[in-house]
């Protein structure tokens, strides 16, 4: 390669070595990516860390890819590199090939050194990534990248950097040509939205006060979205309790279950607390919001945030959503005239926020998370009024967890009526994606 130094260079930038070292938590200690990257990029300068996040995020997004491309060059299975050079493999491959600016020798050198010094002393694995390396840089992503094929499911889970099931799972439910684009958009940049809380502020003003381009939604009142960078939470107007940053996909949820001021309300598996506080903003702050929340330390952000967004009309209750039930409570206590069931999911919906997550799910746990979700839904029609409306969202794309389950519940639950179901799609509505359905008790 022309111009490449004849040893590698003596110090690494400190956005590849936290990247690194984030790939490698990531895929050899099972952490999650958001919270080793805030733990390795603590001391980086703020430039240095949005380098660091982009790096590190990019590669766990683009392992799939990455892998199938590096036993390509390497002529070898993945099983027989070490840890520490398939780290440094991977981190070099997406920086070849998936960013530009930087010298590839500069790429090449920093990625060897990160291997080197990573490796037992006793093996030469470094000799290996600078090889592949250059290869990779020599060939470019024209080659590389543009050489593949999304004909098939299989194919297509290796080119966009999905696993095989879920590849085939949205290849029968969407079909061929929506399940590529979506899982193109789950490796594009992610949007960024505010909800004007109203409680406090709307969107017209809020804009006008930021300090960055924004545009509002049409069909979403109180939604912004970002046209630039912005620090969300170093904001006087966050602290000010002025928004609340959450996708436009799950604001409709509390625009679906469309609350009243003066009703009562339940909000189950109530945290982080984004749509109990839209609940609270959509009732003019009149009226009862109960959350429940497992998770005691969950709990205790809810309330934290309730507070920052003057949701004063929000009690935080501690108990297991699975098990909530009237009963046991004080006789004179009426049933609720709306009720939210927003279950745990496999969040299928939200991988383009969630670098890791496309890794962590499987098939099984799907499979687990439909008899919880269908406990917590018949928990929250136990709850209800005659006539109330329950709502039921997830932010997956998954039938089983989705329309299967709803009809499930429909022929279980006579009493019950399907209303309308709000469906988003990343590739199609540019915000996360959310399966929404409105039920009305009879």
């Amino acid at each position: 390669m022309p111009g490449m130094p004849s040893s590698p260079v003596a110090t690494i930038a400190p956005a590849r070595r936290c990247a690194y070292t984030v790939l490698r938590r990531v895929f050899e200690q099972g952490a999650y990516a958001d919270r080793a990257l805030t733990a390795e990029a603590a001391q980086l300068d703020p430039r240095d860390r949005a380098l660091a996040m982009r790096l590190a995020y990019g590669a766990v997004q683009r392992k799939g890819t990455l892998d199938h491309l590096i036993e390509q060059l390497a002529g070898r299975q993945l099983a027989a590199l070490d840890p520490p050079l398939l780290a440094a493999l991977r981190l070099g491959c997406y920086e070849l090939l998936y960013m530009a600016g930087a010298p590839d020798y500069a790429v090449v050198a920093d990625a060897v050194e990160l291997a080197k010094i990573n490796s037992p002393p006793t093996r030469a694995g470094h000799g290996l990534v600078n090889a592949v390396l250059r290869r990779a840089a020599r060939e470019g992503p024209d080659a590389l990248l543009g050489g593949l094929s999304d004909a098939t499911p299989q194919q297509a889970a290796v080119k966009h950097s999905h696993p095989e099931w879920i590849a085939r799972l949205w290849w029968e439910s969407l079909g061929a040509e929506q399940a590529r684009a979506l899982m193109a958009a789950d490796n594009e940049p992610l949007e960024v939205a505010l909800r004007a809380n109203t409680l406090v502020t709307d969107a017209a003003t809020l804009a006008r006060e930021l300090p960055v381009r924004t545009h509002l939604d049409p069909a979403i009142p109180e939604a912004l979205v970002l046209d630039e960078p912005f620090d969300v939470h170093g904001s006087a107007l966050w602290q000010a309790g002025a928004f609340h940053a959450q996708s436009r996909a799950a604001m409709l949820v509390a625009r679906a279950l469309d609350p009243v001021p003066g009703e009562r309300v339940l909000d189950l598996c109530a945290a982080p607390g984004g749509k109990t506080t839209h609940i609270a903003a959509l009732m003019h702050g009149r009226g009862e919001v109960l959350a429940v929340e497992r998770n005691p330390r969950r709990a205790g952000g809810l309330v934290r945030t309730a507070r920052r967004l003057h949701a004063a009309n929000v009690t935080v209750e501690i108990a297991d959503a699975e098990r909530w039930s009237l009963s046991g409570r004080d006789p004179h206590t009426p049933p609720f005239d709306r009720v939210l069931v927003d279950p745990p999911c496999s969040g299928l919906g939200t991988l383009q926020a969630r670098a890791d997550l496309r890794w962590r799910v499987t098939p099984e746990a799907i499979g687990e998370m439909v008899q919880v979700q269908t406990r917590i839904l018949a928990a929250g029609a136990g709850a209800l009024r005659p006539g109330g409306v329950l709502v039921y969202s997830t932010c997956t794309i998954s039938s089983t967890e989705n329309e299967r389950l709803i009809a499930a519940f429909l022929d279980s639950h006579p009493e019950f009526g399907l209303e309308h179901v709000v469906v988003t799609l990343p590739h199609r509505d540019h915000t996360a994606g959310f399966y929404i359905a409105r039920l009305r008790k009879g």
